[in-house]
């Protein structure tokens, strides 16, 4: 058990990346939002209850799994998952949205609204609010609700409603947009529970924390099953949470390389990958200055990945940072090579993962014959494919 932050004031900027961008009737909600965050960062209480909350109802710690057939069958790195598929719900989104709702319960918000992609972060928060008696509402874009049908389903059953988007692309970019309107127009009720590291400063932060669970258990388990810290700390992106979560415990090791997995789509051009740092340039998005995906006039384009969860234009503002500073590089899986992923982690090791984690795994096994034996690759596994098991089969 460790404070979450003692500092007494977070800094809004990762180098040249993140900020606070929004309207002025949001400056003051953010306030309070970082003050609150702060004193309960310090408050011994808030911290117990979280962690018997992440122990007794997530099931937290959740295992590393070494991947004996795929580490034989590549010939060269060895190969472990961190196991974020075996939480509650089935994804790492469990552990900030139990979190901040509990946050924000604690600052006597009655009202919770999320945005979701993939889905897993509202079927994450409408569980959280089930359990702390919250009142919750999902926005969702409607072509990711219907590629996501069985979490779509399981958000109305734990009791939230669920609003369909159907303006713009009609995935996550657009269910955010609607989401901070609602925020903007019920802010003195109602807390936004962001699901990734992006948005306006504190949420970067604040999720951050949250997650960084991920790397603390990973670390620890490691090095008692091995004795060494992995070479290579892998992990997909798309807003970025799950890879934050596993590199923060990580960034003070140089030895450890960071890799950041983006979604290749079917393609280089513009509108047919979701990899802003790859294909990007600096912009503003949801509050943030971060990597876009943006034509000459900085008008934001569509984002294309078999991966609803990695379909975002944009990246959490200190992925952009570690970039530019280059203690992480990112690169890019196609949609193909993840399917192929997705198949060949199903039927060698039994383990049916995310079309979002089947990124990070393809290009473990990119990787792993190109190093020696005794080196190490680390992969979060950041959720379960029972969501993306009728769209990666009609797929494959």
């Amino acid at each position: 058990m460790s404070k979450i932050n003692t500092e007494e004031k977070i800094n809004p900027w990762f180098g040249d990346f993140g900020g606070q961008f929004v309207a002025e009737t949001l400056m003051r909600p953010l306030e309070e939002l970082e003050e609150m965050f702060l004193t309960i960062g310090q408050n011994i209480d808030f911290i117990k209850e979280k962690d018997n909350i992440l122990k007794h109802f997530v099931g937290r710690p959740t295992p590393i799994t070494f991947l004996r057939n795929l580490t034989h069958r590549y010939d060269g790195a060895r190969i472990y998952l961190k196991r974020e598929d075996l939480a509650h719900t089935g994804a790492h989104k469990i552990n900030n949205a139990v979190s901040q709702a509990l946050l924000a319960k604690k600052m006597g918000k009655t009202r919770i609204i999320a945005e979701t992609g993939a889905g897993q972060h509202g079927v994450a928060t409408a569980t959280a609010c089930a359990m702390l008696g919250l009142e919750c509402i999902i926005y969702m874009g409607a072509v990711d609700a219907k590629r996501q049908e069985p979490n779509a389903q399981r958000i109305k059953l734990l009791g939230a409603e669920l609003r369909l988007v159907n303006s713009g692309s009609q995935t996550l970019k657009d269910a955010i947009n609607e989401a901070i309107r609602d925020w903007i127009t019920n802010v003195e009720n109602t807390h936004y529970l962001i699901g990734s590291v992006v948005g306006p400063h504190p949420f970067p932060t604040i999720v951050r924390s949250f997650q960084s669970v991920i790397g603390e258990e990973a670390r620890a388990q490691l090095l008692k099953h091995t004795g060494k810290l992995p070479d290579y700390a892998i992990a997909s992106v798309g807003g970025g949470s799950n890879a934050i979560g596993l590199f923060s415990a990580f960034i003070d090791d140089p030895q450890v390389q960071l890799i950041g997995v983006q979604a290749g789509g079917i393609g280089h051009e513009k509108g047919q990958n979701s990899a802003p740092l790859l294909f990007g340039n600096p912009g503003l998005l949801h509050g943030a200055k971060t990597m876009l995906l943006q034509n000459e006039d900085g008008q934001i384009i569509e984002s294309h990945s078999i991966a609803p969860g990695l379909d975002y234009p944009g990246v959490g503002p200190e992925h952009a940072m570690l970039k530019a500073t280059k203690r992480a590089s990112y690169v890019t899986i196609n949609d193909r090579e993840a399917l192929n992923a997705f198949k060949e982690l199903s039927q060698s090791e039994g383990i049916i993962p995310a079309l979002e984690s089947s990124h990070a795994v393809a290009y473990a096994c990119k990787l792993a014959p190109t190093l020696s034996k005794d080196k190490i690759i680390l992969v979060n596994l950041s959720g379960r494919g029972d969501k993306d098991l009728a769209s990666a089969i009609k797929a494959l």
